[in-house]
């Protein structure tokens, strides 16, 4: 090459030629990022073991009984369909450890757990070509996959069974799996180690699927260590939680439902769950509607749902025949000058978290390491804050946003930088109306 070219740092060259940088004007570029997203450890006789696993409402209406081993119908899948009705994604995870594969000569589950005792294997030569058969794996009775195939080592795994490539096919009617059982128990330990596995996670909120006190707190504590040392910003539902923080939101109306009797008296925590993910930055989920299928205990007077409110306590009460939540707030109680009563409402958190996310993913993945600790650096940061902040305005999330609230500036470290948003204005959805009514005496009357 005789002459050069490229790319320049600063005006070095020694060989005569072009040198040309391709740059964009910087903009901002922020957006919000969506919400639906939910975490919660379930009771399981089907699935994973010691591992979160994705699914979307979508997978679940369509697939659930490859996912969690039952129809989307089944009463053991009363709290998915509790927490899909508003989440969009529920990062899941099945509680305990030690279960053992149900098995038989053919085949053995891909999960343990009791269901798979339901699964049975039939082997039968094809009617085309006898010299071929066809293996189909059967679930309650319901024909699940069938694979023709020459020999055993020639069966792939499908959603249920993995198959002995050793074994020898012959025909049979139905050779059922046994010997698979659940976890005898559901330990503190269980439950510490879906907190530990969820960690790497981020999601709106948190779901404790458990009563007793114990085990409340862990996941209460657990809660606000990741938020306030952390900064993972979500909030928990807890069933009657002995909490005074902003992260926690308690709800205590008993449950029951029409057909299924075994229904955990807390089991409305998977619908709070779902609906808190899924309630939009810009809204409240006050008096909206129960749209699940428990039969919630709204028993209560005005007095005492007034005292529950005063509490911190999450409740549902009828409204003419409907249950509505009644206010969307959390536990905190103890109010400070840092911490003041809008703190209160599950709206203002919602704002505040979508913020503290939302820059955080903005500074880790566009910032960290690559962009220059000067004024125009900051300048660029303090630029994409403020759309963020603009964006919610447009959706009425906040209001009479001055951009001057925001700053960014150098801070106690060359590679630090200190952002303060001072005298944001939270929008809340309505809930009290004042009504005075004014009038004039009739002239006849004077």
């Amino acid at each position: 090459m005789a002459l050069g070219g490229g790319i320049w740092l600063t005006q070095n060259k020694v060989m005569p030629g072009t040198y040309v940088n391709f740059t964009s004007l910087a903009k901002a570029s922020a957006t919000l990022s969506d919400r639906g997203y939910a975490a919660a450890p379930f009771m399981l006789s089907w699935g994973p073991e010691g591992e979160v696993f994705a699914v979307t409402s979508g997978e679940f209406q369509t697939n659930s009984k490859a996912i969690f081993g039952y129809a989307y119908d089944h009463p053991k899948m009363l709290p998915l369909r509790e927490i899909f009705l508003h989440a969009t994604t529920v990062y899941c995870y099945r509680l305990g450890t030690g279960a053992a594969k149900a098995v038989c000569d053919f085949a053995t589950a891909k999960y343990p757990g009791v269901r798979g005792n339901d699964l049975s294997i039939v082997v039968a030569a094809n009617v085309d070509n006898t010299d071929l058969w066809d293996v189909s794996t059967y679930l309650d009775g319901i024909c699940v996959d069938t694979q023709t195939v020459a020999s055993a080592s020639d069966l792939a795994a499908n959603d249920y069974v993995t198959f002995a490539s050793g074994a020898v096919l012959e025909a049979t009617a139905g050779m059922n799996l046994t010997g698979g059982t659940d976890v005898e128990a559901i330990t503190g330990d269980a439950h510490q180690a879906f907190l530990n596995a969820i960690e790497a996670y981020a999601f709106n909120t948190l779901c404790c699927p458990a009563a007793d006190a114990t085990t409340v707190q862990l996941y209460s504590v657990y809660t606000e260590r990741l938020r306030d040392e952390l900064g993972a910003k979500f909030q928990l539902v807890a069933w009657e939680p002995k909490a005074d923080y902003e992260g926690v939101i308690g709800v205590w109306n008993k449950s029951t439902h029409a057909t299924i009797a075994d229904v955990d008296a807390h089991a409305i925590v998977y619908w709070m769950t779902g609906a808190q993910a899924g309630v939009a930055v810009n809204a409240s989920l006050t008096n909206f509607k129960y749209d699940g299928e428990l039969i919630i205990d709204t028993k209560y007077t005005q007095v005492e749902l007034e005292a529950a409110i005063k509490a911190g306590k999450c409740m549902f009460h009828n409204v003419n025949g409907v249950t509505r939540v009644l206010e969307d707030i959390n536990t905190l109680l103890t109010l400070s000058d840092t911490k003041g009563e809008v703190f209160q409402s599950n709206q203002t958190m919602r704002v505040c978290d979508q913020i503290a996310n939302d820059v955080a993913v903005l500074f880790n993945t566009r910032y960290v390491g690559t962009v220059p600790n000067d004024a125009p650096g900051r300048a660029h940061l303090w630029n994409n804050i403020v759309k963020l902040i603009q964006e919610l305005e447009k959706i009425r999330a906040v209001q009479e946003f001055d951009p001057d609230i925001v700053t960014c500036a150098q801070g106690d470290s060359k590679k630090a930088v200190l952002c303060n948003i001072s005298g944001l204005n939270i929008v809340n959805a309505m809930a009290q109306l004042y009504i005075c009514l004014l009038y004039t005496s009739d002239a006849a009357d004077e």
